[in-house]
């Protein structure tokens, strides 16, 4: 692929330049922020070279996959000149917030976040094992406290990092955020953990002392868009002569008074309520839970929300967590690639069109490693059941997930390559569910999937193969 030259045509589908306004790749998807969403034209990026499909909402996300998307960031970033970063949807959305928009908002907080959270996952988790396996044999050594120190780091200090997207995210300055965050994380040195007279600082209304962790990254992303507010507010009034130092020193004082006696408290009920709601369902609901998550959350993918999530999973996969690191909602939803898998085999092994047995040879291979998107956009959405009956197969997948009780100690992998983030001792149980989910899929596809009318008619393949 000529990355110049498809950074070019993708300049071209989105409005020319001066219609960008941000840029910025998660896992798969290069998501540009636009000024004006109805100059974008879908047909015309779709059909660039290595497209694997389009979604727009606040902002455009083009599909490319992993590494690829990478370099088109790369070259995409040099052409409009704009740094990447994260993304900013349209000016009217910047203007008129929605609540619908919100779980928009998480993803675009945490997405540029994603490479950090997986690589020090995976460091926690294959740091921990070779302690296991060892017997602490290299704890002592320099290099490898090292290592471990970098899979630690991330997660002690995540508050600030979600503090300083969530107020970029919101209009504010991102510095300002991350004090928010910082706010959040537990350092013996902060002023609010001193002794007075031999006695903690007791806090107003409950009179205990004050825990930086008690909201976790809820509170800290909650911390942050309130700074941008109120950064908002403060400098469209106070004088110009001032703004420049007032306005901060002011959101800093208030803000942080706020964090302190209000937003710890409601992240903390927040966070609370989303462990309840996920045990409900996951320790409450059985395997019937962990089917109804597998087989829904394909359509979460499909419109790019399923970055929302990001904050449960790290929330899950932080050490220091409930869960002691170990992430057993991941894994069920993971399923729903292979659901998609099965789905596409069934398609081949029945389908006649050359046009999509073509797609299918090309996006198959992919799926089994983990990237559903070619199979998705390219195949399973555009002819609708199919894409029913995978979700419906993945479902099987994320039952037995559930029965089996299967974790990973990171994200942002998932497939084959999901064998590297499982728990250490579950691999064999992780690919009895992954070929539970493939099988279910298969399934209900052959059955209830094909329909070689609607496949000749979305893809204009009328020769059949002999």
């Amino acid at each position: 692929m000529n990355v110049d030259a498809v950074s070019r045509q993708l300049l071209k589908g989105l409005g020319g330049k001066e219609n960008i306004r941000s840029n910025e790749a998660c896992m798969t998807r290069l998501r540009v922020g636009v000024f004006d969403v109805s100059r974008v034209n879908v047909e015309a990026l779709e059909s660039i070279d290595g497209v694997m499909g389009v979604v727009v909402s606040d902002t455009t996300q083009i599909v490319f996959g992993p590494g690829t998307v990478n370099e088109v960031l790369d070259a995409f970033s040099s052409i409009t000149g704009i740094p990447k970063d994260n993304v900013i949807g349209p000016a009217s959305v910047i203007r008129r917030r929605k609540p619908a928009d919100f779980l928009k908002h998480i993803a675009n907080i945490f997405v540029p976040l994603l490479p950090g959270i997986v690589a020090a996952g995976l460091i926690n988790g294959l740091t921990n094992v070779i302690n296991v396996a060892t017997g602490g044999a290299y704890a002592g050594l320099w290099w490898f406290a090292c290592i471990r120190t970098m899979g630690w780091a991330l997660f002690a200090y995540l508050p600030i990092f979600v503090g300083y997207n969530s107020a970029k995210e919101f209009g504010g300055s991102p510095i300002l955020g991350g004090i928010a965050g910082a706010i959040c994380v537990a350092n013996t040195a902060m002023p609010l953990l001193a002794t007075a007279n031999d006695s903690q600082i007791v806090l107003p209304f409950t009179g205990g002392a004050y825990n930086p962790g008690n909201g976790g990254l809820i509170a800290a992303l909650l911390a942050g868009a309130l700074f941008a507010l109120m950064e908002r507010g403060v400098r469209k009034v106070m004088p110009k002569l001032i703004d420049t130092f007032a306005s901060p020193l002011f959101v800093l004082i208030l803000g942080g008074l706020s964090i302190v006696v209000v937003l710890q408290p409601v992240g903390a009920v927040l966070t609370q309520g989303i462990y309840a709601l996920i045990n409900s369902v996951y320790e409450g609901m059985g395997i019937v839970g962990g089917y109804l998550l597998a087989a829904g959350f394909l359509p979460l993918v499909s419109v790019g929300l399923h970055q929302a999530l990001t904050p449960i999973h790290a929330m899950l996969n932080d050490p220091s967590g409930p869960t002691g690191g170990i992430n057993y909602l991941l894994p069920v939803l993971m399923m729903s690639g292979g659901g998609q898998v099965g789905a596409g085999i069934a398609l081949y092994a029945r389908t006649k069109n050359r046009k999509l047995r073509g797609y299918l040879r090309d996006s198959i291979p992919v799926g089994i490693l983990g990237v559903g998107e070619p199979l998705m956009y390219a195949v399973t959405l555009p002819l609708g059941r199919p894409f029913v009956t995978a979700c419906l197969g993945a479902g099987v997948g994320g039952a037995i997930a559930t029965l089996l009780h299967i974790g990973v100690v990171s994200q942002g992998v998932s497939g084959l390559f999901g064998l590297l983030i499982v728990e250490p001792g579950q691999q064999l149980q992780y690919c009895i569910a992954m070929l539970g989910s493939c099988v279910g899929g298969f399934v209900l596809t052959w059955l209830f999937g094909v329909d070689e009318a609607r496949i000749d008619e979305t893809y204009q393949e009328e020769t059949h193969d002999e």
